[in-house]
């Protein structure tokens, strides 16, 4: 178990881990495949985004809205269609409208007593902006894929968030529900990690990605994390 004294800052994901992305997704892609006559299950379709995504943000650094676009285009080509320039633009779009997952909240401001709190996120500067507005707690530092030029799993977006926080790594703890984006950089650094495993009551790759968890906790969601910690 986890000495959470031992700690003055959390490091978070945000996208999986405090904001609902899968269904953000999903309210956007569902129906826009059903309008090109593709009919995907929600795993298939989680899991071509996560491929897309992936391929995108390897190599020379594009912003994530410019990713999030790529990633429509990549589902036309897959399957035989041409998007629209609204479609190409709907996922970036509707980021302002995803939501904390029902735990999300309480728990950070019940964290937040505590620690400093602190974003590392493969987003945009000003996607990032509108998911702040919904989290509703001030972190003491964002860092985001933007600020690093970079996409986590990388090492750079890591470094530049501890640099800024500004303390010994083994008073910060990331918490985070990517194993593969997250937890094994974190891990490799010398971080300690939690990993919000929100599908642990699912089975498929989906988003979070399938390398076995090598955190030093895992908890089923904020909730747990937050009641472990007081």
């Amino acid at each position: 178990m986890i000495e959470f004294n031992q700690y003055k800052a959390l490091t978070f994901d945000c996208y999986g881990t405090l904001i609902d992305w899968e269904n953000g997704i999903l309210e956007v892609l569902k129906p826009l495949l059903l309008a090109h006559n593709t009919n995907l299950d929600d795993d298939q379709i989680l899991e071509l985004f996560a491929e897309f995504e992936a391929e995108l943000e390897i190599g020379d650094y594009i912003k994530y809205r410019e990713v999030l676009k790529r990633v429509v285009q990549k589902f036309g080509e897959r399957f035989g269609f041409e998007p629209t320039t609204e479609e190409i633009n709907s996922l970036a779009d509707s980021i302002q409208h995803w939501l904390p997952f029902p735990d999300t909240i309480e728990a950070l401001k019940s964290l937040k007593q505590k620690f400093k709190l602190v974003i590392i996120s493969n987003v945009d500067d000003d996607l990032f902006a509108f998911s702040a507005e919904h989290l509703q707690v001030k972190f003491d530092q964002i860092i985001t894929a933007e600020q690093a030029k970079s996409y986590k799993p990388s090492f750079n977006n890591f470094r530049l968030a501890i640099e800024r926080i500004d303390l010994p790594l083994d008073q910060i703890l990331h918490v985070a529900a990517s194993v593969y984006h997250d937890i094994i950089t974190a891990k490799s650094l010398g971080l300690s990690t939690v990993w919000v495993n929100r599908r642990a009551v699912k089975k498929g790759l989906h988003t979070t990605g399938t390398a076995i968890s090598q955190s030093d906790l895992e908890v089923p969601d904020l909730k747990t994390l937050a009641a472990l910690s007081s």
